[in-house]
């Protein structure tokens, strides 16, 4: 029997039907044929995230500012884990400064900062810029 695992669209919020096997078919929405796993984060914002979270992929959420020097310097590590982890985890990318009541919500205190969502709850939350390497170890010792 195949395995079919409910994946929102980044550009619509709709969620997709899609056979575990053809993960790495790159999927369409069946609602506005946008490619539903992307190889790059997608921006999150207020409106998207309580439909983003759902979902049989996990989440993984890079929370940051453009006036954070630490934010700038891990956007190019967290866009090579995005192209490293598709069709495992799904990666997007949160403007504090845009979405400061998300942010608020969220309970960020620093940043960059990165949250792991599975199943529409929070399971991990890491603080800090690291090394492409590191960030691969931290979400395989969360199960990716």
């Amino acid at each position: 029997m195949t395995t079919q695992l409910l994946i929102p669209c980044p550009a619509c919020n709709g969620l997709n039907r899609i056979p575990a096997e053809r993960l790495a078919d790159e999927p369409k929405c069946g609602r506005c044929k946008s490619e539903v796993l992307r190889s790059k984060p997608f921006e999150l914002k207020q409106g998207d995230y309580a439909s983003q979270i759902k979902g049989d992929l996990p989440l993984l959420v890079d929370v940051w500012a453009d006036w954070c020097g630490p934010c700038k310097s891990f956007a190019p590590v967290f866009e090579q884990a995005a192209a490293q982890l598709a069709g495992k985890c799904r990666l997007a990318k949160l403007d504090s400064e845009a979405n400061q009541q998300l942010s608020a919500q969220l309970g960020i205190r620093s940043i960059p900062s990165l949250i792991l969502f599975k199943n529409g709850r929070e399971v991990a939350r890491q603080s800090g810029a690291f090394p492409l390497p590191q960030l691969l170890a931290w979400l395989r010792s969360q199960g990716i």
